[in-house]
């Protein structure tokens, strides 16, 4: 009964003063924007193109329509090459009216701005898969990773707040555990840490709080971070 533990797919909103942004368009996508009252959106960032973080992307088509202008969609090669697959109708010569419009650009671990946001990619291994994470000033944001190369962790290090994955308790080839994501949270010492991407094998909300330190604590759907 407890709504925490009520869980979409994994996806955070990124606000400014001037520019709103998304990372993953989940198959809970639709929802989650109605569900916030989100009536404007200026871009979205890709982790991987895994079907969790991407398969709602068709419904930018709704902002589309009220801005009248494509969607900027930020994502590395591997990404760029699943959403073309995909959504191939999108990017046809001729194109059916109403179809999402995007302008699709190409992301390395180079450092850019979005609007007035500035963003830090952060590689990680998703098992074998390149993913990335995004660090927005002083919050990072990490998901669907099980390993981070020491390079990668001074680009967190820093951080006032960092999002992290956590899967479950038991071993998982391509996630980090709870103890893993513990471990990983206490190495880069950000005093702030909230777990995400949990599978509900993982247990009740309120239960796991408690098992953890008190700077880190389960994310939960509609969470607010002001910085």
């Amino acid at each position: 009964m407890d709504p925490h533990a009520k869980r979409l797919r994994s996806s955070i909103m990124v606000r400014s003063e001037n520019t709103i942004l998304v990372v993953d368009t989940t198959p809970d996508f639709r929802y989650q924007m109605l569900r916030t009252g989100t009536s404007h959106l200026d871009a979205v960032l890709f982790t991987h193109p895994h079907k969790d973080h991407i398969a709602g992307l068709d419904d930018i088509r709704a902002f589309n329509f009220f801005t009248k202008k494509p969607i900027n969609i930020y994502a590395n090669a591997l990404t760029e090459e699943a959403i073309r697959r995909d959504f191939y109708y999108a990017f046809a010569d001729h194109r059916y009216p109403g179809v999402p419009e995007m302008n699709m650009i190409t992301i390395d671990e180079s450092f850019f701005f979005v609007g007035d946001i500035p963003v830090q990619p952060v590689q990680v291994l998703h098992h074998k898969m390149p993913v990335f994470g995004f660090r927005f000033g002083d919050f990072t944001y990490i998901t669907d990773a099980s390993k981070i190369e020491d390079h990668e962790k001074e680009k967190i290090k820093g951080s006032k707040v960092l999002v992290l994955n956590a899967l479950r308790k038991e071993t998982h080839v391509s996630h980090f555990t709870l103890a893993d994501a513990v471990n990983m949270a206490m190495e880069l010492e950000v005093p702030e840490v909230y777990f995400t991407h949990i599978s509900h094998q993982l247990g009740k909300h309120e239960d796991i709080n408690r098992e953890l330190p008190p700077h880190i604590r389960l994310a939960y759907d509609g969470l607010k971070i002001c910085l």
